[in-house]
């Protein structure tokens, strides 16, 4: 169900009944989660977004990156700096939205696992959505590597089995061939014709995500890849207050730890894990120096 200002919302034909705004429009409507907005700018700033993290999935799997493992990946060095662990690191002499559009331009340079590929699309629909002298403002110390990020895209899992297009979701794949580790999962994007952009696999429905996945189990296993109840999702109304920033913005933020955990094609949700492990780590060396 969708509230603004307090009120159920009702759709009044503000956009065309076979457009993507819509679809989304109507998945939300018949979730039993409220999404609640403060205005109609606020709504329709996560229908843009939302529809531009499509675009960007269908630009990505049209282009011509390869998916890699960390110890393979590869970026243009005019662009980025490719370091020991596999990460893109963003050269000091290059704005990040022109880093940005040359993963999309220069496709062929580029190979990097799924994990980072949803972070590659969440920055360049960002990117297609706000004022790009404020997205390099905002993004000024870019590092691609797995599901690391800035804060400001605000990341965050929710538990459901109600998926907007937009939202990213993971197939599991727990007894993926120890040989091939990089196929232990994949993260991939909901469209809104109920197909899945998923970097390394391409597009298709649940089962064929999920038959993809087989393929690449242990031999001899009858343990099915399978879709989790969870999916992962941009802080959309945080991200709308910088869709018309007041003039001479300056952002104070808290940079999230950097951890390389060599595991290609993990969840979101895994990640969390291992970032919490780290924060439990220093907290303890923080209370016994």
């Amino acid at each position: 169900m969708i509230q603004l200002a307090g009120m159920q919302f009702q759709q009044s034909g503000m956009w065309p009944s076979d457009s993507i705004e819509s679809v989304i429009i109507q998945r939300m409507q018949k979730d039993p989660i409220v999404y609640s907005y403060q205005s109609m700018d606020e709504l329709s700033f996560e229908l843009k977004l939302r529809k531009n993290i499509i675009k960007s999935s269908k630009s990505m799997n049209q282009g011509y990156s390869q998916f890699a493992s960390f110890a393979k990946s590869r970026c243009n060095p005019q662009y980025w700096l490719l370091t020991n662990a596999g990460g893109f690191r963003l050269r000091d002499d290059v704005a990040p939205s022109d880093a940005i559009h040359d993963i999309y331009k220069n496709s062929s340079l580029y190979a990097f696992e799924c994990a980072t590929a949803i972070i590659i699309i969440f920055y360049h629909a960002v990117l297609n959505s706000i004022d790009e002298h404020l997205f390099n403002q905002l993004f000024q110390n870019l590092y691609l590597y797995s599901w690391h990020s800035d804060s400001d895209l605000g990341i965050h899992d929710i538990n459901t089995s109600h998926f907007l297009p937009g939202d990213v979701v993971y197939f599991n794949n727990p007894d993926f061939n120890l040989e091939t580790p990089w196929w232990r999962g994949e993260n991939a994007v909901v469209l809104e014709d109920d197909t899945y952009f998923g970097h390394g696999i391409g597009i298709g429905n649940a089962e064929q995500m999920i038959q993809a996945l087989n393929k690449t189990r242990m031999p001899g296993s009858n343990q099915s890849a399978y879709q989790e109840n969870l999916v992962t999702r941009l802080s959309f109304k945080h991200l709308a207050k910088y869709s018309m920033p007041p003039r001479g913005y300056m952002n104070h933020k808290i940079q999230h730890v950097l951890f390389h955990h060599n595991k290609s094609s993990i969840s979101y949700d895994r990640y969390l894990y291992y970032l919490n492990m780290i924060y439990n780590q220093i907290n303890d060396i923080n209370l016994f120096p």
